[in-house]
């Protein structure tokens, strides 16, 4: 089966938008596999954390994005062997990896392992430009959005679930500034893709925003 033939379902939006949980329940619905690509720039900053990289050497962080070990699989995220699904929601990582995120060189040093993941029977795709610049031919383009406040208190619980810390203001603040890097970078701003369709979750449980994504995927004769 010719790989432009493979099913994508692209879920694009800002950080907790609710993207990556509506996306891996999308996946398991339909059989398909997922690529969380934020986890990849996450993975990427914590790999250059470790190994002590120079956060502005835009060269080296490309090669260790280049070199990136990655598997997702049953919901969880494995670098090389080790389960980082914890490690890479750290504060710290997360907002390295929107500075890096920025970076033309390791956008494009992950450009090939994104599209490496559309297989069969199709791939479910999260992230910011999944529909925009990685999959623009992709079945299906959907754009997540929810207030500030609402995505704070997402990131809130979330954070204390795995046991890290968190402040509610100092998330308002954190999200506001990674929201203004994401749309306003010269590299793939995060935008709706053309033709997309526009959900806001702000008032919407992640199993009524899964069945709105599934309604429109089945819309189109699946």
């Amino acid at each position: 089966m010719p790989n432009s033939n493979i099913p994508v379902i692209t879920i694009d939006g800002p950080t907790a938008s609710g993207k990556g949980t509506v996306a891996h329940k999308v996946a398991d619905r339909l059989g398909f596999h997922l690529l969380d690509s934020g986890a990849l720039y996450r993975l990427t900053a914590l790999s250059a954390i470790r190994r002590g990289t120079d956060m502005h050497d835009e060269h080296a962080l490309s090669k260790v994005a280049e070199h990136l070990q990655v598997r997702f699989h049953g919901g969880h995220i494995y670098l090389g062997t080790e389960e980082v699904g914890n490690a890479i929601r750290a504060e710290e990582v997360g907002n390295t990896a929107s500075r890096i995120a920025a970076l033309p060189g390791v956008r494009q040093a992950l450009y090939g392992l994104q599209l490496s993941f559309r297989r069969t029977p199709g791939l479910v795709a999260d992230g910011r430009d999944m529909g925009t610049v990685i999959f623009p031919g992709a079945r299906l383009k959907v754009f997540l959005t929810a207030s500030v406040e609402a995505r704070a208190q997402r990131r809130y619980k979330q954070l204390i679930d795995k046991g890290f810390s968190a402040n509610m203001d100092g998330l308002l603040k954190d999200l506001q500034s990674r929201d203004a890097r994401d749309t306003q970078r010269a590299v793939a701003p995060l935008v709706p893709a053309e033709g997309a369709h526009i959900l806001d979750t702000s008032a919407m449980t992640a199993d009524a925003a899964v069945e709105q994504v599934l309604s429109w995927y089945r819309a189109l004769g699946h």
